[in-house]
């Protein structure tokens, strides 16, 4: 399968789980000679993160400018003994918002850093939903399912945009560093329809970026639409968008996480299987690993890779980021890759024995759904203008 595709001026690589991204990103940070950028949501401390580890030091000891954005809350557990070996070594550490306290709950609190992005020389660039730790589950013994993409061309120089300007807003509440906020006090218009685009979310002027680009092109379809979503929760406007595709003739495909992972979100997502089916939707259920992947092909033309689930916590409160592109070779490759995943590990969900599923069955995911709709109101959605 080739993984290597020249769109646009720009030249794209699929990378397939952690076996494939840790040492493509790791060999990028060796060669780096100006700068790295690494945001992630989790950073375990196991043989994935010491090898990325080891090479941010590195490039750090020879004079690169490293910066290293971990979220709060995901990387909660990251040993203290870590960071000041990183820091030692000259490798720039902050964090996005601190851990939750479920006792001093704050709103805002609930917004995360939620993107995988990585940057090297302002270059090469990593986007996905690839957090940095092992991708193989001692429970199962096989790599949980994700994607990244390796990508160089002018794209990347909106990507380098986005993660100056968010390093220097963390640095700024972090550090009362206005002078540097004030300078990278970047606002970067929506992407359009280009090839290659970078699309992001964040709680100013791109909130719904993500959500837009997937229901201007669900919109558009004619054939197909081929979702993959580890937590899949979508709102009216989404679900009801799939459906239309459905009746108006279009195959609707969704890859769901087939394991309990996170419970609460896995059973509020069997809350909409009623509808979903019954409109025409094919549903696979993924049960040869736990599933991480968020990525889409649409019409064999359109698709994306990234880290925005379809879920409220990704499309209304988390800092995402998502890389989409129209071009027929990348989109056969992601394509193939999730026929292979469907054919080996997923399980069609048939209507007909849904349906008969009793009361009892039912009423676990109707209550989940109620109490993350619930958490989601909490989080205060309304409140989109929060500077971080």
């Amino acid at each position: 399968m080739n993984r290597l595709h020249q769109v646009a001026g720009h030249t794209l690589r699929l990378l397939r789980c952690g076996e494939e991204y840790f040492p493509r990103l790791v060999a990028a940070i060796e060669a780096a000679t100006e700068s790295v950028y690494i945001e992630t949501y989790i950073y375990a401390a196991d043989g994935s993160g010491r090898l990325v580890a080891d090479a941010l030091q590195r490039a750090a000891r020879r004079g690169v400018v490293v910066h290293l954005l971990l979220d709060g809350f995901g990387c909660s557990e990251f040993p203290h003994a870590w960071r000041a070996e990183l820091q030692a070594a000259g490798v720039q550490v902050l964090m996005f918002r601190p851990q939750i306290s479920w006792l001093t709950l704050r709103r805002e609190r609930l917004r995360r850093l939620h993107r995988k992005l990585a940057l090297v020389d302002g270059r090469v660039a990593f986007i996905g939903g690839i957090n940095i730790i092992d991708d193989t589950s001692d429970r199962l013994g096989a790599p949980r399912l994700d994607y990244a993409v390796e990508v160089q061309g002018e794209t990347v120089e909106r990507i380098h945009a986005s993660m100056r300007r968010l390093w220097a807003m963390v640095s700024w509440v972090s550090f009362r560093k206005r002078h540097e906020h004030d300078k990278l006090r970047l606002l970067l218009p929506p992407a359009t329809q280009q090839q290659v685009a970078f699309v992001f979310r964040d709680n100013l002027r791109h909130r719904n970026d993500i959500q837009q680009a997937y229901l201007d092109a669900i919109a558009g379809a004619q054939r197909e639409i081929v979702i993959a979503c580890a937590y899949f929760m979508p709102g009216h406007n989404f679900r009801h968008a799939l459906m239309d595709a459905a009746q108006r003739g279009v195959r609707v495909v969704l890859m769901l996480q087939g394991r309990r992972d996170h419970p609460l979100l896995h059973y509020a997502t069997l809350a909409l299987y009623d509808e979903l089916l019954g409109a025409g939707l094919e549903i696979y259920e993924y049960h040869a690993s736990f599933m991480h992947a968020k990525v889409a092909v649409i019409d064999g033309f359109w698709s994306t890779v990234g880290s925005s689930n379809i879920d409220p916590f990704s499309l209304w409160l988390a800092r995402e980021a998502n890389l989409v592109v129209r071009d027929k070779g990348f989109a056969a490759t992601l394509r193939a890759s999730l026929q292979e995943e469907m054919e080996h590990g997923g399980r069609l969900v048939q209507r007909s024995a849904w349906v008969r599923k009793g009361f009892w069955a039912r009423l676990l995911p109707r209550i989940s759904y109620v109490l993350v709709r619930l958490l989601v109101g909490v989080s205060g959605r309304s409140r989109e203008r929060d500077n971080v």
